[in-house]
């Protein structure tokens, strides 16, 4: 296995629409993740640190500011026949975009010409996990599949938001796909649980290629590697599952071990931030064994600022470098990025405050996911008066506020100074 060629293709060029507003001016991939990181660190850190060095992700949607984060972040060498190349759709076959993930692969095709290899990997590039992904191409390779699908365990109530795998008792073989099914059956002994599919694939070049070509020629697909491409391969009985709680990774624990979300809602994408936090996470950013890599500007160090009575201080939270902390502030279960600024007597709890968001004094902001740059004025208060926050901001349905950056000048005009302040209690 050591000498098989190996392509990775990292899908990146989906709109992320239930993600907005934080999706509004930047691509899915390139949502900022716990404090330094960006969505896109994931896939390309468990690829690289598994030795796949030959890239391409393909963008489409807001793509100009995840493409100079992949030139300024993640370089590799060429001199070796090395590269994590940023691929935008280019018109291949006319004057349309990429018209689905299958059609994307379909357009990119010549990326396979120069250097062929053995083995495909398409892997998706919004998710937070660790992985070992040469584990699954050894398991494919062994198999003689078309497809080797990664696959985890979900709740049922959740089976409309990924594509669900039915297996053959006692194998691996794939005998169903349902890409986001309005109902699923449950499995035998576990009727609440399904199998998920986690967008990670595994192709045989061969089989690859002939799928998207095939696949082109029916004007009925939607042109998508889950609902087209693998309930293909799985009527041709070429299609396996990988259990990704096999996976095994160095340094990794017990508890984290299987960890994986997908994190394509608003509320998602909160409740992964929030497994960061606490004595005992669910998941830990840090590791010497598998590092998540990721590219940041030098900053200062982290300064918690004296003042009044009591100093600034964070409970059970990730700081981040740049961040100002002043005197009587007080953060709590929240993830703060860089150059975040929390004024005197200002409270955050439970947030997550993307880069350079500033909170006024005394403003008091609980539950809520603010965007970078937002500027929120003194005395506010977000995420205590629900039918408010609707008025003014995205309510999810388990009630996260979340400020997106187009906030940052009605902020002011929403949370007018004088009429808030009176009504706040003295928290010094």
């Amino acid at each position: 296995m050591t000498s098989c060629r190996v392509l990775a293709i990292v899908l990146a060029g989906g709109q992320g629409k239930r993600l907005l507003p934080l999706t509004m001016g930047r691509a899915k991939p390139n949502v900022p993740y716990g404090g330094m990181f960006r969505l896109i660190d994931f896939v390309l850190s468990n690829l690289t640190n598994a030795g796949y060095l030959k890239i391409v992700v393909l963008t489409q949607y807001q793509s100009q500011s995840l493409d100079r984060y992949i030139a300024r972040g993640w370089q590799v060498s060429s001199r070796v026949g090395h590269y994590i190349a940023s691929v935008p759709a280019q018109n291949q076959f006319g004057p349309h975009w990429f018209n689905g993930s299958a059609d994307a692969i379909l357009q990119n095709l010549h990326l396979l010409k120069d250097d062929p290899p053995d083995y495909v990997l398409v892997f998706g590039a919004d998710h937070v996990y660790r992985m070992d992904p040469a584990q699954m191409v050894a398991q494919h390779a062994a198999s003689g599949a078309g497809v080797t699908v990664a696959a985890i365990r979900q709740p049922r109530a959740l089976a409309h938001q990924f594509g669900v795998i039915e297996c053959a008792p006692g194998t691996r073989r794939i005998t169903g796909f349902a890409e986001k099914p309005r109902h699923a059956a449950g499995l035998p002994g576990a009727p609440e649980e399904i199998r998920a599919s986690m967008g990670n694939y595994v192709f045989t070049t061969q089989a690859l290629v002939e799928a998207v070509q095939e696949d082109a020629l029916d004007t009925s697909s939607r042109h998508d590697i889950g609902a087209d491409i693998i309930p293909m391969l799985t009527r041709a009985g070429r299609a396996e599952i990988y259990d990704f709680t096999g996976n095994a990774v160095p340094g990794v624990s017990a508890r984290e071990r299987g960890y994986w979300r997908d994190v394509g809602t608003l509320d998602a994408y909160y409740d992964a931030h929030m497994d960061l936090i606490g004595p005992d996470p669910a998941f830990t950013l840090a590791s010497e064994h598998w590092p998540i890599r990721t590219f940041h500007d030098l900053l200062a160090p982290v300064k918690f600022q004296c003042g009044g009575e009591r100093p600034g201080r964070a409970i059970d939270s990730l700081v981040s470098p740049g961040v100002l902390v002043s005197g009587e502030a007080v953060v709590e279960r929240s993830v703060l990025s860089p150059q975040v600024t929390l004024e005197a007597g200002a409270q955050v709890s439970g947030c997550v405050l993307m880069e350079n968001v500033r909170v006024g004094r005394n403003a008091m902001v609980r539950r809520a996911v603010v965007d970078r740059d937002v500027i929120i004025p003194d005395g506010a208060r977000i995420g205590f008066d629900p039918d408010l926050d609707r008025e003014r901001y995205t309510v999810t349905d388990a009630g996260i506020v979340v400020v997106g950056g187009e906030a940052v000048r009605p902020l002011d005009e929403l949370y007018p100074v004088t009429a808030i302040s009176d009504s706040l209690p003295n928290h010094r």
